[in-house]
């Protein structure tokens, strides 16, 4: 197991601390590369009409490519992807992704638990698009060992 690039031990961090942030920006192309990564062709992730037709307010990014992309830059932070021990979302609101414009996602981690005798720690997401939320409670358990 590689050592982490930058996080610190537990008894380094304190609740609310921020541990990444980034923005990231959807496109109709990133949905198509998705779709073929994942095999989800489910036409609501690249159809305006069927988007429509389903009461959609337009295209949506795949509710899995939101929650990858989101847990990344814990995944950065760690510097080891072995490190996440446990990672679950809420799917609160779509991700609309305009044809032209497409979508800015920004993703912030913070410290939401310490265990310092574990080396574990929970880190709290939030995703947000057009100021909203996208994924509710939002955890990612990590080990700092």
């Amino acid at each position: 197991m590689s050592t982490a690039a930058s996080a610190p031990p537990a008894a380094e961090l304190t609740v609310g601390d921020v541990v990444a942030e980034r923005q990231v920006t959807f496109t109709r192309d990133t949905l198509v590369r998705y779709a073929g990564a994942s095999g989800d062709f489910n036409p609501i992730h690249y159809r305006d009409d069927v988007a429509a037709s389903v009461d959609l307010p337009g295209v949506i990014a795949h509710g899995m490519l939101t929650m990858g992309v989101a847990v990344q830059p814990v995944v950065d932070w760690l510097g080891d992807p072995a490190r996440v021990t446990d990672y679950q979302v809420k799917f609160t609101r779509p991700v609309v992704v305009d044809p032209q414009s497409g979508a800015d996602v920004t993703i912030a981690a913070k410290v939401g638990a310490v265990d310092v005798e574990a080396q574990t720690a929970r880190i709290d997401l939030t995703v947000s698009f057009d100021s909203a939320t996208v994924l509710g409670k939002a955890q990612v358990a990590v080990d700092l060992r």
